[in-house]
């Protein structure tokens, strides 16, 4: 389930919850408009934190986590969004076709890679490598590359270094490619053992079922017959 599925499901358990609370405040404890309000308003956040504790929960033990290693990946993913906004800001910055596309396929990787790890925080550590060394590389050589090729003036060391830069980012998306996979490789080998599990199914589905001591020949025969 989605971080904004679970924030809608939230908000439309607590709002008739806080409207039902205004009215108990109100009207049996006759607290006047304003501080029923200020009391229903309370009742809203404090179910909102009630709940979405319990999802959290739900989660962890759904993946089978500890308490720090949950909130340890949910950080380094509001980090890793941090980083794909930092990205997004260069897109204006890049000087031709090849770049802008070059900095779109990178941001698609990481992208995908942030969306598999919230929806399953396990997967997390097939991609360690991705958050905390290969999207901090991205960010850093882009941004100095965005900086350096927006200068009117290049000398020979510069277009050297800007060049490499190019072949270095080129290098860092075949490695954040090299992470999706690795993201996505559980899930490759479940569905290929789904796939097995189908097959033998379909086997056995076809096979036909035989009188006692009757064999193939005989039934071939009587077929023919």
């Amino acid at each position: 389930m989605s971080e904004l599925l679970q924030t809608f499901i939230r908000h439309c358990l607590n709002f008739p919850i806080m409207i039902t609370s205004w009215f108990v405040f109100f009207f049996p404890f006759e607290s006047g408009f304003l501080w029923s309000s200020v009391f229903a308003i309370g009742v809203y956040i404090v179910s909102n934190f009630s709940i979405k504790k319990i999802q959290q929960r739900r989660i962890m033990k759904k993946h089978q986590m500890t308490l720090s290693e949950y909130f340890h990946i949910q950080q380094q993913l509001k980090e890793a969004n941090k980083k794909i906004k930092a990205l997004n800001s260069l897109y204006l910055k890049v000087r031709s076709i090849s770049s802008f596309k070059q900095l779109f396929e990178m941001n698609r990787l990481a992208k995908r890679i942030i969306s598999l790890v919230r929806s399953n925080p396990k997967k997390f550590y097939q991609a360690e490598k991705f958050f905390y060394a290969h999207l901090d590389s991205a960010v850093e050589l882009t941004s100095k590359y965005t900086l350096l090729v927006s200068q009117p003036v290049k000398n020979k060391d510069m277009k050297l270094a800007l060049q490499d830069t190019r072949e270095t980012l080129e290098s860092i998306n075949t490695v954040m490619e090299e992470d999706l996979q690795s993201v996505l490789a559980s899930d490759v080998e479940l569905l290929k053992m789904e796939l097995d599990f189908a097959k033998l199914s379909v086997k056995q589905t076809e096979k036909p079922l035989y009188l006692k001591g009757e064999s193939e020949n005989e039934r071939k025969d009587i077929k023919y017959k």
